[in-house]
C-alpha cells in the first residue's frame, strides 16, 4: 500500500480565511519588531481584500490592552474581544459557518501564547495553518524562536506574507494581480526573521 501523501500546504483563495490576532496599541512598545509586524499584517490584509478571502480580528482584553493600532488598516472589520490564550472560542461561530474552509493564514501575537495555541487548536479541527512568520512576533526573540519551531513540529507550515500572497493569486494572469504586485513591489519590512535562521540553528 503507498504511503499517505503528507499535505502540500496548498491554499487558495476560496477555501482561506486570514486571522489577525490582538495587535493592540498597549503592546506597541513591548513587542519585539512591532510597527514591522503590523505593516506585513497590513500588507496581508489588503491582499486578502483584494482577494475575496475572509479576515477575522481579534482584540486581547481590550479594556486593558486598548483597541487595535490604527495602521493595521482593519476598520470595517468587527473586533472580537477575548481573554483566552486562542482566538478559536471567540471565532468559533465564523469557523462553523464555514464548511469549505480549508486554511488559516495566521498574523499577529504574541507567537508563544495566542499565536500558538490558536494554531494547535486550528491543527485539532483538521485546519492547515500557515503562520506568516514575518508577521508574528513576541516580547523575547527567544520566545518567538521557539514558538515557531513548535509550530512547524506540531504541523504548521511557516510561510513570508510575500509567498502567501503569491500562491493566493495563483497567476500573473489573474485579473487583480497588477494590484497585487503594487502590494508587494516593496519588499517586506525586516521583522526580524533572519537572525532566527542562521547559525545552522537546530530548532529550523
Amino acid at each position: 500500500m503507498a504511503a499517505a501523501r503528507p499535505s502540500l500546504g496548498r491554499i487558495l483563495p476560496g477555501s482561506s480565511i486570514l486571522f489577525l490576532c490582538d495587535m493592540q496599541e498597549k503592546f506597541r512598545h513591548s513587542i519585539m519588531y512591532f510597527p514591522e509586524i503590523v505593516a506585513v499584517a497590513a500588507r496581508m490584509l489588503r491582499a486578502a481584500r483584494l482577494l475575496g478571502v475572509p479576515a477575522v480580528l481579534t482584540e486581547q482584553y481590550p479594556q486593558g490592552l486598548g483597541p487595535t493600532v490604527p495602521e493595521l488598516g482593519a476598520e470595517g472589520l468587527p473586533a472580537l474581544s477575548k481573554t483566552c490564550f486562542s482566538m478559536v472560542p471567540a471565532v468559533r461561530q465564523e469557523l462553523d459557518r464555514r464548511p469549505q474552509l480549508q486554511s488559516v493564514l495566521l498574523c499577529g501575537i504574541e507567537a508563544q501564547a495566542c499565536i500558538l495555541n490558536t494554531t494547535l487548536d486550528l491543527l485539532a479541527r483538521g485546519l492547515q495553518v500557515h503562520v506568516v512568520a514575518d508577521a508574528c512576533s513576541s516580547r523575547s526573540q527567544v520566545d518567538r524562536l521557539v514558538a515557531l519551531a513548535r509550530m512547524r513540529q506540531s504541523g504548521a507550515f511557516l510561510s513570508t506574507s510575500e509567498g502567501l500572497i503569491l500562491q493566493l493569486v495563483g497567476d500573473a494572469a489573474h485579473p487583480k494581480f497588477k494590484e497585487i504586485q503594487n502590494i508587494i513591489k516593496e519588499p517586506a519590512p525586516d521583522s526580524g526573521l533572519l537572525g532566527l535562521f542562521q547559525s545552522q540553528n537546530p530548532l529550523f
